[in-house]
């Protein structure tokens, strides 16, 4: 059922959220097996699991709010804000989320929560500084059209298996798993020290591709959520001139508060980086494209042109 009458629908993201959802099961039972491997038992595992994520998905929101020192606002705290999101959710005909605020400079928004009944959009003090209210709009357009196409979740359930498998990784790392402190004879050890080299190695292999899996999916559901964001507002100028403003806004802030908010990328409206989130200057294939959070900036300036001029030849 859809949670918004004026924001559809898109294909494309539902097809990938499932692929997505279908391989992060397997690579979730390949975790699972790789800690029955190990020499734990059945249920220890699964509550593990479960507990994680549980865990994960019902206090997400919860987590990158406090993370991102992000409050909840009223309209009484923050009436030009929530003027501007009464209007965006009365236009996409949508039940409207919480409004929260982040204190930061770095100028970003984020839409967070498991559904659209616990959502949160959240813009930080350095975004409403630098933008105008119609850019602001813009923005906050994009952060609804996450919300109404229900990618938030999915986001969070597939970079939580990454932080698994890496916390797998660096525990047998450290650990002294690899022989040290062990009784027996030389044959057993050597035998346990080949089973844990394998884990370790699985355990790389699942965070990579857990990786790369979180990081296509955020680069699609950006650019469907600057199209339905675009596309709700009738200006996909504004959200250029937003994306341009920020980006080159990025390059302001110290170095140390964008590497303190790097593993927030991918829910970001663009990515906190030094370079303004230009990544690269072609939309062609490279292999550093692969371990990006979001399009090159080009890339969704393209699209917002394109459809700025579909919009002008209907009209």
């Amino acid at each position: 059922m859809a949670i918004s009458r004026n924001i559809k629908p898109d294909r494309g993201l539902t097809y990938r959220m499932l692929m997505t959802g279908f391989f992060l099961v397997l690579l979730y039972g390949l975790v699972v097996g790789i800690l029955i491997a190990v020499g734990l038992s059945y249920a220890f595992v699964l509550v593990i699991a479960v507990a994680l994520i549980f865990c994960q998905y019902w206090f997400s929101a919860k987590i990158a709010m406090y993370a991102m020192h992000a409050k909840e606002v009223t309209p009484e705290q923050a009436p030009e804000l929530h003027g501007v999101v009464d209007r965006l959710c009365a236009l996409a005909d949508m039940p409207k989320p919480k409004v929260a605020i982040a204190t930061t400079d770095i100028p970003n928004a984020f839409a967070t929560g498991r559904s659209p009944k616990s959502a949160v959009v959240c813009v930080t003090s350095g975004l409403l500084r630098r933008l105008d209210e119609p850019e602001v709009e813009a923005v906050l357009s994009h952060e609804l059209s996450h919300v109404a196409h229900r990618d938030v979740a999915v986001m969070t359930i597939a970079s939580g298996l990454g932080m698994i498998a890496g916390l797998m990784t660096r525990v047998l790392f450290y650990s002294e798993l690899f022989g040290g402190g062990r009784g027996g004879g030389n044959n057993q050890q050597s035998q346990a020290a080949l089973v844990e080299m394998i884990v370790l190695l699985v355990s790389v292999v699942v965070y990579f591709v857990s990786f790369l899996l979180t990081m296509a999916l955020s680069r699609y559901r950006e650019l469907a959520a600057d199209r339905s964001g675009a596309l709700l507002i009738g200006r996909p100028s504004l959200l250029a001139s937003a994306l341009v403003k920020i980006t080159g806004e990025m390059g302001r802030i110290p170095t140390k508060d964008l590497r303190a908010a790097e593993p927030f990328n991918a829910f970001f409206f663009t990515p906190a980086v030094a370079d303004g989130g230009s990544q690269g200057t072609g939309g062609g294939f490279s292999f550093g494209n692969l371990f990006r959070t979001h399009p090159t900036l080009e890339r969704r300036l393209a699209q917002l042109d394109a459809l700025e001029r579909q919009l002008g030849q209907a009209s």
